[in-house]
């Protein structure tokens, strides 16, 4: 549900700034852990100096109208399942019903089903998890602070044992055009090597708890998902001569905060224009995987590297105590986790960061997307 500035970039590039006008205009992050507390906005930079929070059932049904009103044709109801392919390419989509099976012939097929994406797999896309990966859950609650204009994040996690967990606590205020609710969340990262043996359940339920009279909780936790979320671009078979596979479906997700609204909206774009711009060309989708590795490579290279990093006993600790108590640090983080660094900006900490993602890379036993 929280959306970053890039996130808001997106929309605003889709026409869908004017509707974020009612919703939470957020400054950023109210950072929390180790007996402290900052306040890091969002810097200032190509992207709006602001985020937002919206429940994805209504941002995916906005986004839905908005492509019908382009001229998409949209059929609900149905699931794409399975492909039929003549040589290298797909020939139709088999969509399943309530009423049972048809197919549907295609010319190109982007795939965003998300984070299992069962066409995907159909298709020979897998998911690699020696990398850092992320289990997350999250519920709604009211709340009369529903309209404050900050993100929560503390960054202390711990269970209703009292262990400290490899992850992180959030808070996204929807405001009232959001019906008075707060979007509470725990997430936390693994690795196959140290997978995350938790109960997602009662850790969100402690943590709700633990932030009721600071966020003015009025009731229990109600509507809780969750998942596993593959992270930093974990996953091989991202294309083929005729489809591609974008946003969640393609590990497009920040190994260190699990977002991934933004990357899906960029994906969804960049899917576009390459159609666009080649469709001319049968193996125009060969190039897919070289874009994703462009834009995000680096970038979801050093990140993974970081979050693995975080799932060693005593790491989160170590880096966060001191980390939290330096407002310029802290700034460096938010700017760095909110995937808020371009290949324009030349300053210090953006030099480091492509530095950091060009040495990771190179050592990296599977590179992102590969």
């Amino acid at each position: 549900d929280g959306l970053t500035p890039r996130a808001i970039a997106e929309l605003d590039a889709l026409g869908l700034g004017d509707y974020l006008d009612g919703r939470p205009r957020l400054d950023g992050l109210l950072l929390h852990g180790w007996g402290a507390t900052k306040r890091v906005p969002w810097p200032s930079g190509r992207f709006p100096a602001y985020g937002s929070a919206v429940a994805r059932t209504e941002l995916d049904e906005e986004i839905r109208a908005l492509a019908v009103s382009k001229g998409a044709r949209m059929i609900q109801g149905a699931k794409a399942v399975d492909v039929t392919m003549t040589g290298d390419r797909i020939e139709s989509v088999t969509l399943a019903t309530a009423s049972g099976t048809s197919s549907i012939r295609v010319r190109d097929v982007i795939v965003a089903d998300g984070v299992k994406s069962g066409l995907g797999k159909s298709l020979g896309r897998e998911w690699h998890r020696d990398t850092a990966y992320g289990t997350a859950a999250r519920a709604y609650v009211p709340s009369t602070r529903a309209d404050e204009n900050w993100m929560g994040s503390h960054l202390e996690l711990r269970g209703p044992d009292g262990n400290l967990l490899p992850g992180y606590g959030w808070v996204f205020p929807l405001g009232s055009a959001g019906g008075g609710l707060l979007n509470v969340g725990v997430g936390a990262l693994a690795t196959a090597k140290r997978p995350a043996h938790m109960q997602l359940r009662p850790i969100l339920e402690f943590y709700a708890n633990m932030v009721r009279d600071e966020w003015g909780i009025e009731g229990p936790p109600v509507r809780l998902t969750s998942a596993l979320l593959p992270m930093g671009g974990a996953v091989t078979g991202v294309a083929g001569r005729n489809w591609m596979l974008i946003g969640d479906a393609a590990a497009c997700v920040n190994p260190l905060n699990g977002e991934g609204i933004d990357y899906a909206l960029e994906t969804g774009r960049l899917a576009v224009e390459l159609i666009g711009d080649t469709r001319a060309d049968p193996d125009h989708t060969a190039r897919w995987r070289d874009i994703l590795v462009d834009h995000y490579g680096l970038a979801f290279s050093a990140a993974r590297r970081l979050a693995g990093l975080l799932t060693v006993p005593q790491a989160v600790p170590t880096l966060g105590r001191p980390g939290i108590r330096s407002q310029r640090l802290m700034s460096m983080v938010v700017r760095v986790m909110g995937n808020l660094i371009t290949p324009d900006d030349a300053d210090l900490v953006a030099r480091a960061w492509r530095g950091a993602g060009r040495v990771s890379t190179r050592i990296d036993a599977r590179p992102p997307f590969s």
